[in-house]
């Protein structure tokens, strides 16, 4: 058990709105839209009703070097992309193997090595169907990966709970360098599930925008008029590490992680709980470990996904917290901008989270074209500052199957 606190050292991320950590960010601030239509096929020739997403700005493939990406699917091309980002960023950490963990997330993984490959056995046979199939379609590929690419011996550990993934996965890493296994973990998820099966499920739950004819307008949480979220794909990776570690190396440190709460619903497979019980908890719990109030509470990353009804759920777990000043907390909704990336999403709105301390400044949310009177979040289309001193900032994400996932960074 370590008494050193946990501190945010490293950042990377390939998102739809920019190629790297800095450049989503600078995007974000700007109020760019990563949501375009997509230019495939197989969009006409499955007919689906949803014919946009936000697709990451620049592909993982023309990043990595050609033999590392052939060996790996998309969603961990894009983790390793990030990772090392990250890893640069953060001066490429001097730690002992057996001292340097992985904690990743994904809400799918492999999906379009799994599918390609079914569509290699109907077509072509068993005998055309790639060996490293499964090693490249499993959940854990992208954590495995990592741990190979860095050496990280302590473990390499996966989450997968929808898209509260990475922020759990980001709470596992402060608990788990915490606890003393670890010195330095890399934290993060990724999502790469633009595909004609997810799209179509997703809108055949009615869960998608349809606006295919304004894309770029199409994610609006907490608008009147909003109608669904985005699908977006992506990694967003922090490195962590305890802070006598860092200090010992002169690290920069952009951030403290200071709480985290993981809760489950138990109350439906998609829908999340409209008293908002299990968000309140998260919520709760993040605070408590962090030894801190609601009064505290300067900024929050609301998952805000732009569906009708998840929206103000959200609202009501957060107003059963922080009661009437909610209303005053800066909100952002990120998703706006980036579109939903499911397992990977928590990762990346936690990186705008620790980027809005350290610059001072909430990220505007875009599309609001009149906000809902049932989701008053104080939120705004513009930047807002949050001001010198002390700051604590909070990062929401909820989940299919009842999971929520909260963490809690202050400024450094």
């Amino acid at each position: 058990m370590t008494t050193s606190r946990i501190v945010v050292t490293g950042i990377g991320a390939s998102s739809p709105i920019g190629g790297t950590a800095p450049e989503s960010w600078s995007a974000l601030l700007a109020g760019a839209s990563g949501a375009r239509t997509l230019e495939y096929d197989w969009v006409e020739q499955t007919q689906l009703p949803v014919t946009f997403a936000a697709q990451a700005a620049v592909r993982p493939d023309t990043v990595l070097e050609r033999p590392m990406a052939k060996r790996l699917d998309p969603a961990s091309q894009f983790a390793m992309v990030a990772a090392m980002e990250a890893w640069d960023d953060a001066g490429a950490p001097d730690v002992e193997a057996e001292r340097l963990g992985v904690d990743f997330a994904t809400g799918i993984g492999g999906v379009w090595t799994l599918l390609d490959a079914w569509d290699t056995l109907r077509e072509k046979g068993p005998r055309r169907v790639m060996p490293m199939t499964v090693p490249m379609l499993m959940p854990n590929a992208a954590a495995g990966n990592l741990s190979l690419h860095f050496g990280a011996r302590a473990f390499a550990r996966t989450v997968a709970s929808a898209c509260a993934s990475s922020t759990e996965s980001i709470v596992n890493a402060a608990e788990h360098i915490r606890s003393g296994l670890a010195d330095v973990v890399i934290a993060g998820g990724t999502e790469s599930a633009i595909h004609p099966i997810t799209i179509a499920s997703f809108a055949s739950m009615q869960a998608l925008s349809r606006r295919n004819d304004d894309p770029a307008t199409a994610s609006r949480p907490c608008s009147v008029d909003r109608d669904g979220f985005v699908m977006g794909e992506g990694a967003a990776v922090l490195i962590l590490e305890s802070e006598d570690h860092a200090r010992a190396r002169g690290a920069k440190i952009y951030a403290y992680v200071v709480g985290g709460g993981v809760t489950a619903d138990s109350y439906h497979i998609t829908a999340n709980d409209p008293e908002g019980h299990g968000a309140r908890r998260a919520v709760e719990m993040t605070l408590a470990s962090a030894d801190a109030s609601p009064d505290d509470v300067t900024h929050i990353n609301a998952h805000a996904t732009s569906t009708p009804v998840g929206d103000p759920n959200e609202y009501t777990a957060l107003k059963a917290v922080f009661g009437e000043r909610i209303d005053e907390i800066p909100v952002s909704a990120t998703k706006a901008s980036t579109g939903h990336l499911l397992g990977g999403t928590g990762a990346l709105e936690a990186m705008f989270t620790v980027l809005a301390l350290q610059d001072r400044l909430a990220p505007p949310t875009i599309n609001i074209t009149t906000q809902d009177d049932a989701v008053p979040f104080n939120i705004s289309g513009a930047q807002v500052e949050l001001g010198r001193g002390d700051q604590l900032a909070i990062s929401n994400s909820f989940g299919f199957g009842g999971h929520n996932a909260v963490v809690a960074f202050a400024s450094a």
